[in-house]
């Protein structure tokens, strides 16, 4: 039987389950130390899930809220490149925005990345316009 996930009317089998927490229990150095930073809401307050399963991918990190998927690039994905992209073109087609990063950036320039990322989440916030506040009843609103 499917299990539901947080995407809605996503079925996901127990094979892909079992895969992605397998990835939970084997991260590599890179993905243990972006973990450390953005769990928790550590980043900016924004929720980060990690080996999440979003329409049959298993992606590193992903942030719900802000629609935002984080990708940690090792070694494999260099013979992987065309796969990647397309991966990322249905992510995106799906309104998803991915950012990848190369093992290397996280180990040499983790604050940049973490800086990346938490512009992308905050790019995810709506802008409303600013209303004027609430300055109580008027006059002839109340009758008492």
């Amino acid at each position: 039987m499917a299990q539901k996930n947080i995407i809605r009317g996503q079925a996901i089998s127990k094979e892909k389950l079992a895969l992605a927490k397998e990835f939970r229990r084997n991260m590599t150095e890179a993905e243990k130390t972006l973990w450390q930073n953005v769990r928790a809401n550590k980043l900016g307050g924004w929720h980060f899930r990690r080996q999440q399963i979003l329409f049959g991918y298993i992606v590193d990190f992903y942030c719900h809220a802000a629609s935002l998927v984080v990708e940690v690039d090792g070694e494999i994905h260099k013979s992987q490149q065309e796969a990647d992209r397309e991966r990322d073109t249905n992510l995106t087609d799906k309104g998803f925005k991915v950012l990848r990063f190369g093992n290397h950036e996280i180990k040499s320039h983790l604050p940049a990345v973490l800086e990346k990322i938490l512009a992308a989440c905050n790019q995810a916030l709506p802008i409303y316009p600013s209303s004027p506040p609430l300055q109580g009843e008027g006059p002839g609103e109340r009758s008492d």
